[in-house]
């Protein structure tokens, strides 16, 4: 039977690795993006960062180190947003300096990518800003990796356009017509007020595409404005959430992580406890191995 045109093809068996740093996402191994939601202060900053290169050896996994310079979508006017992107892209580059950790953060204008580049490996676009025809090309552009997360509001298949517009407006000299540059990342979609849902046949619809797929565990179990002023969630859904996104095939998990989440100014209810973390990444790296046999 003839696809209809504006069907998403099936899963690609194989999709072209995207470098970031050391590390290539997708060539069959599990990549961590890992990290506090905001930067707080760079004593904080480095004790984590340290303790995610120390699980990266230990368990022999590629992690990515991700802190936001600025949470410009907090749920209040009066949240905590973070230290700003001169101090924070100084941070980042303490933590790849201290740790030789690959490093990503959200990017929110158009201005701010060019400057984000020459300190992070991968940018992140946030989930709301999935459409952001202006931010998309600014990164584009830089010529660096870009992780794009799939809006709340925003079926599978629309994540190709997202992918378009990066891919077109690449320099020559990165290679405007290599797919390699780009990650899609599933985090959750709306299901009433204050709630999100996982449809885990995105996963594999949004890989058709020819991206690499990442899951974004902790966001996914977020309660949008169920604090009232700010955003709840429940941290005992991240570990089913990513083992079934695991079992799913796809090629890296997303977590946030900090050593006492309820003094996080943002994302504490869905974040994993620091201490937690390696077990966590353990059983999901046996779990990906097990897949792997099958």
């Amino acid at each position: 039977m003839t696809q209809p045109p504006d069907t998403v093809p099936p899963a690609a068996a194989n999709v072209e690795p995207v470098a970031i740093g050391p590390y290539r996402c997708g060539d069959g191994s599990l990549l961590i993006i890992a990290g506090p939601c905001v930067l707080q202060t760079l004593d904080l900053t480095l004790q984590i960062a340290e303790q995610l290169r120390q699980i990266a050896e230990r368990r022999d996994v590629g992690v990515v180190f991700k802190a936001s310079f600025d949470k410009a979508n907090r749920t209040s006017l009066n949240a905590n947003r973070g230290p700003g992107i001169d101090e924070g892209l100084r941070m980042l580059e303490r933590v790849k300096e201290m740790t030789g950790l690959p490093v990503t953060t959200d990017v929110h204008l158009p201005d701010q990518p060019a400057a984000a580049a020459e300190v992070c490996d991968l940018l992140q676009i946030p989930a709301f800003l999935a459409r952001q025809t202006d931010l998309l090309v600014a990164a584009g552009q830089t010529g660096k990796p870009v992780n794009v997360k799939k809006g709340q509001f925003m079926a599978p298949e629309d994540m190709r356009y997202a992918l378009e517009k990066i891919r077109g407006s690449r320099p020559e000299t990165a290679g405007a017509s290599s797919p390699a540059d780009v990650l899609l990342c599933e985090r959750g979609t709306f299901f009433g007020y204050g709630r999100l849902v996982n449809d885990m046949t995105s996963l594999p619809l949004m890989r058709g595409l020819g991206a690499p797929v990442v899951f974004d565990a902790t966001h996914s179990v977020q309660r949008p404005g169920g604090l009232g002023g700010a955003t709840g969630g429940n941290r005992e859904m991240v570990e089913p959430l990513a083992r079934a996104a695991v079992a799913m095939g796809i090629d890296g998990v997303f977590f946030e992580t900090h050593p006492d989440p309820s003094q996080s100014p943002s994302d504490g209810p869905n974040m994993i406890p620091l201490d937690q973390f390696d077990a966590l990444i353990a059983r999901l790296l046996a779990l990906h191995r097990c897949r792997l046999s099958l």
